[in-house]
């Protein structure tokens, strides 16, 4: 009879490769015409080797997101039993939903296959101040496996500054900014790709392309066809709709001059309202709930009040 033990220890590191690898990606089913939510909020135990990027990189979230949703929590020490939350709901962008629409104030992709009731969704990393991604609408027209990557002459300049000279092409493979596969955007010097840094996904960091977890974008190569559209938009308050119950998801705004004021961003949200057509004519807004979720900014879809009924006149006030 063989000894067991050895069995034993194939079984456990199998289970630990499992329990490691990265989880696939954020599917969920579309919502019926005239229902905006999708997903729920789920909770973990911390364990005391989680950090928010490992965290992050396993549920399919961005680091900005985590640390939204976390407020007070050591993103790279949370002790032993912290209950850290996934902010794994989401209201989808306003919006055809159809082809891939970005979201940029929420770090966010989302992917509506033709032909299928679901949507997917990825965290990105985007366009840092100075290198802003575009607010644009175009479309994919090319793809491309295992990617060289020929820096632009600004970002050679910038790295020869810093003393850090870059080659005229860097070649395929795990010193690759581009990581495995790139999609090409109709947009001129504008592209999705992968990244030989996973850090740098839910933040500003890139020069101005969409980086993506590396299983992400290879997942993503085999479903989205060349001439799908892209919708690229920068809407830091989303509206929706579930349950007969009206909801705000409210992210930082990205903003190149400073942090805007409570002004600006109370104007901000009645735009947003009132761009939603469906909505503004038909519910009555807690303001003081409203406040409170713009005050949060943590990307978790919070009730402000019921459908159904005339909306409240907007506070002469700031929030």
């Amino acid at each position: 009879m063989l000894p067991r033990f050895p069995v034993l220890s194939r079984c456990l590191a199998l289970a630990a490769a499992l329990a490691a690898a990265p989880a696939v990606a954020l599917e969920f089913p579309l919502p019926p015409p005239g229902e905006d939510i999708v997903g729920q909020v789920q909770t973990i135990s911390a364990k005391y080797e989680d950090t928010f990027a490992d965290l992050a990189q396993a549920y399919d979230l961005g680091y900005n997101e985590m640390l939204a949703a976390n407020p007070g929590v050591d993103a790279w020490l949370p002790k032993a039993g912290t209950e850290i939350v996934l902010p794994t709901r989401f209201i989808l962008p306003p919006g055809p939903r159809e082809g891939i629409v970005i979201n940029l104030a929420e770090y966010r992709l989302y992917y509506y296959p033709k032909g299928q009731d679901v949507v997917r969704t990825y965290p990105l990393g985007i366009g840092r101040e100075g290198w802003g991604s575009p607010v644009a609408n175009t479309k994919i027209i090319a793809k491309t496996a295992n990617p060289s990557w020929t820096p632009p002459a600004s970002v050679k300049a910038e790295h020869a500054a810093d003393g850090d000279p870059l080659p005229n092409v860097v070649p395929p493979g795990p010193d690759n900014p581009l990581g495995p596969f790139k999609f090409t955007l109709g947009l001129p010097g504008y592209l999705i790709h992968g990244s030989n840094k996973k850090f740098g996904i839910g933040t500003r960091t890139s020069h101005g392309c969409f980086r993506m977890y590396n299983e992400n974008v290879l997942e993503l190569s085999t479903m989205v066809p060349v001439g799908t559209p892209v919708r690229i938009i920068n809407e830091p308050y989303k509206f929706g709709v579930g349950g007969g119950q009206v909801y705000l998801e409210a992210h930082t705004p990205l903003d190149a001059q400073g942090d805007p004021s409570m002004v600006d961003k109370h104007t901000a949200v009645i735009n947003a309202l009132l761009s939603r057509k469906d909505l503004s004519a038909q519910m009555t807004v807690d303001w003081d709930r409203v406040r409170d979720v713009i005050g949060a900014e943590d990307g978790i879809p919070v009730v402000i009040n019921s459908a159904g009924t005339a909306m409240s006149a907007a506070p002469e006030a700031p929030l």
